[in-house]
């Protein structure tokens, strides 16, 4: 780094702010302190300090070496109470809004950039309906419909006497079976209803200090006047209109999913029969249920994200009436299911088949059509680092919609393997029920075929790490110049550097594993309506070695899908007792999770819309109160919230900040796969807009890297690699072994304090502002996104 301009002239304070990376850490073990004490803040996310600096800026001559350290712990915002594991099962919906922001740069293209938001939310709708199919398969087909309506089945089930029709209760008809059943995947939608509710109150609704703005012209469109790059507007992380509204479609959906698997047995039988129930109500609650599925199209797809001013409007009429009258019309569909029809009994399946055929060709459809978009998004402004040329969305939402049916699948094949004794459901041996619908069978039967065409890659992929790491070893032992190398240390820490970089590797076996799902899937639907049989029994009649096979991957993929299941359910139940394994899994959400639900309300919470503002609020205030000097510290996960935070801050507060970032993915994963947001232009304005900002890496990490920026930018940011580990073998200095530290302990290596100290030398002494001094904002990025996330 070049030396300071200027001489430091404050006698101010100098502040180093510390915010932690995944996982959490304790503030006594960020500042190297038993005795902390919380400064401002909740037990959810707060600012700590030693004890003996609490009152730091009273006695400015303590510190006249050092800044004082303060530190801002977020961990319980993704990791805290048991209930958080339960997330663990919303995973599907937190990585289709991943999608909405993978979204590549590009400008004056408005119109394409809220087509791919719609499609991205589309995408995310097909989820929700994918939900609540399945549970209204498990509930009505499997359970009401098939096992209550056949004695074999039902005999052995007591719970479910009262339903069996060989019982001939009130409850035997199938219609009031249905009707009854149909609560469990209401109260399904009711309860991520409910989680979404709580959560936003928690996090979306809680506004910001910015001050509000006018609210835009409705249609999302960017006003004319340039504001400040997109993580920097004052509506980026205020998402309550989107989300109140996308809560409201998504529950009504759900709603009118289950409405269409009561209401569409009970009209086809009247008008297959004459009975005492008119065919008329029957069309009557279809049509309806027709023109609410419409609306609910219209809400997802007419609206965006809100994000260069403060919206704090709400779409009340959406939001009050939408679920309420989906709900109503689910009871108008019950009691006339329930309506008596002497005769009418169960046989075969629900028609849920073509339930999941028409989700499947949707979700298909809509992920070619966002390639298309993302594409054409992509050669407006082609930036080389963006991941798979601009086709990170669309290969993402295509793993949100593999994920769904993994989990939706192995439910129902799980409910059916227990329903069914020791039949196979739909193999027609000695099964007792006809089993789930044909074409989960067949999705499970593509799961191994997909694992087999992933070992060549994987094995490749091996072959060139080992390759990698033999070609890093002389250049180990030119590094350290040692006389006598330890072959086993230098191909410990040759490894590691190898294997650091697989996560350069991402994007392709991503897109590999993306465009596999797309084309086996759609041999599964083909599969399914040609044969309309399970693969074990379509194969029949072909060679003996095609029958083995299909049967095969049959069982298989049932066992698999399954037992991912059982995993996710086991994950879940440790996470809830364990707080060691729910600091885990909060790891994943820590990543998952910085993004706010722009595309699905029912993804797990963004906790960024929490930390973000408390971290330019207390910059903000410090600076303010105390006219001192703040560096900014931040490491893997948390340097990405740092350099969020300031991004919001007003330009007088940016002269006194200081950016430090280490381990940092800034560039490595979210300027590759975010682009729209962490883009080269995105960066260079951050460097241009920050008084100065240091950055330090180390080629063991898998996770930071360098942020990559040219002299054009300024002074240079990139401080690395730093070696790692200090020191190669054993001194008199370090007589024990040193560790590769790899993405941990930065603040170990004498190198960290040096550019801190730098950092603070270089931050100009400032005079207060005059009242009416009117503040400065930052001109849009060149190659920013435009107004609207879309």
């Amino acid at each position: 780094m070049p030396p300071p301009t200027q001489t430091t002239q404050s006698t101010g304070p100098a502040l180093e702010l510390l915010v932690h990376g995944v996982g959490g850490t304790t503030p006594q073990e960020m500042l190297v302190d038993p005795r902390t004490v919380r400064v401002t803040g909740d037990a959810t996310a707060a600012i700590y300090r030693r004890s003996g600096d609490i009152d730091a800026e009273r006695h400015p001559e303590r510190y006249r070496d050092r800044p004082i350290p303060e530190a801002y712990c977020w961990s319980n915002l993704t990791s805290g109470n048991g209930s958080r594991a339960l997330w663990l099962l919303l995973l599907p919906f937190m990585v289709i809004n991943l999608a909405h922001w993978m979204r590549p740069a590009a400008t004056g293209r408005p119109r394409t950039v809220r087509l791919y938001g719609a499609l991205v939310r589309l995408v995310a709708l097909s989820l929700t309906v994918l939900l609540t199919a399945a549970a209204c398969e498990v509930a009505l087909d499997l359970t009401a419909w098939q096992c209550a309506g056949v004695a074999a089945c039902s005999d052995q089930r007591s719970w479910l006497g009262f339903l069996s029709a060989a019982q001939g209760g009130w409850w035997s008809q199938p219609g009031r079976r249905l009707a009854l059943a149909a609560l469990v995947p209401t109260a399904l939608v009711g309860l991520l209803w409910y989680l979404s509710n709580r959560t936003w109150s928690a996090y979306e609704s809680q506004r910001p200090l910015t001050a509000p703005a006018p609210d835009d012209d409705g249609d999302g469109a960017a006003p004319a006047e340039p504001v400040r790059p997109a993580l920097g507007r004052p509506g980026f992380w205020f998402g309550r209109r989107l989300v109140a509204r996308l809560r409201a479609a998504h529950t009504a959906a759900g709603f009118l999913t289950v409405t269409a698997s009561v209401a569409g047995a009970a009209a086809r039988h009247d008008r297959a029969a004459q009975g005492p129930v008119p065919a008329v109500y029957g069309r009557v609650i279809e049509a309806l249920l027709v023109l609410g599925m419409l609306v609910v199209l219209w809400v997802v797809c007419r609206r965006g994200r809100s994000e260069r001013r403060l919206d704090n409007r709400l779409d009340r009429a959406v939001i009050t009436y939408l679920p309420g009258a989906a709900l109503a019309l689910l009871v108008l569909a019950s009691v006339h299911a329930a309506w008596s029809r002497p005769g009418w009994a169960s046989a075969g399946t629900l028609p849920g088949d073509i339930t999941f055929r028409v989700v499947t060709l949707a979700q298909g459809a809509f992920v070619v059509a966002l390639a298309a978009v993302a594409w054409r998004l992509y050669r407006c402004g082609p930036e080389p680092r963006t991941v798979m040329r601009g086709l990170g969305g669309p290969s993402v939402a295509m793993l949100a919609c593999a994920l769904g049916g993994v989990m939706t699948g192995g439910v129902a094949q799980r409910v059916a393997d227990w329903l069914d004794g020791p039949g196979s459901p739909g193999m027609g041996r000695s099964a007792v029920i006809d089993g789930p619908p044909v074409l989960l069978s067949w999705q499970a039967s593509v799961i191994p075929v997909l694992l087999v065409l992933l070992l060549l890659p994987g094995a490749a992929l091996g072959v060139r790490t080992y390759l990698a790491a033999r070609r890093l070893e002389p250049e180990v032992d030119a590094e350290y110049g040692e006389r006598r190398p330890d072959p086993a240390r230098t191909k410990q820490i040759a490894r590691t550097r190898a294997t650091a970089a697989l996560t350069d590797s991402a994007p392709g076996i991503v897109g590999l594993v993306s465009g596999a799902t797309l084309l086996l899937g759609a041999g599964a639907v083909g599969g399914a309506w040609a044969s309309g049989q399970v693969p074990g029994l379509a194969m029949d009649g072909s060679s003996p070695f095609v029958e083995s096979v299909a049967e095969a991957a049959q069982s298989t993929g049932s066992w698999m899908i399954g037992f991912g299941f059982l995993v996710f359910v086991a994950c879940g139940r440790r996470a809830y007792r364990d707080p060691s394994a729910r600091r885990t899994i909060g790891i994943l959400w820590d990543v998952g999770t910085f993004w706010p639900r722009a595309a699905h309300p029912f993804a797990p919470p963004c906790y960024a819309e929490r930390a973000v503002p408390d971290l330019a609020s207390r910059m903000s205030g410090w600076t303010a109160r105390t006219r001192g000097r703040l560096v900014i510290s931040g490491h893997s996960q948390g340097s990405v919230l740092a350099a969020s935070a300031v991004w919001q801050l007003p330009a007088g507060t940016r002269r006194r900040v200081a950016l430090l970032t280490y381990g940092s993915p800034i560039e490595r994963l979210y300027g590759r796969w975010f682009p729209a947001y962490f883009g080269p232009a995105q960066l260079h304005g951050l460097h241009r807009s920050v008084h100065c900002w240091r950055n330090l890496w180390r080629a063991t990490d898998p996770i930071g890297g360098e942020i990559r920026l040219g002299e054009e930018s300024g002074p240079e940011v990139d401080r690395g690699p730093l070696k790692d580990p200090l020191v190669y073998g054993r001194t008199p200095e370090h007589p024990l072994p040193e560790p590769v530290l790899g993405h941990s302990d930065y603040q170990a290596d004498p190198v960290f304090a040096q550019e801190r100290a730098t950092l603070l030398e270089r931050l100009t002494p400032l005079l207060p502002q005059q009242a009416d001094e009117p503040r400065q904002e930052l001109r849009e990025v060149p190659g920013g996104p435009p107004g609207t996330a879309g």
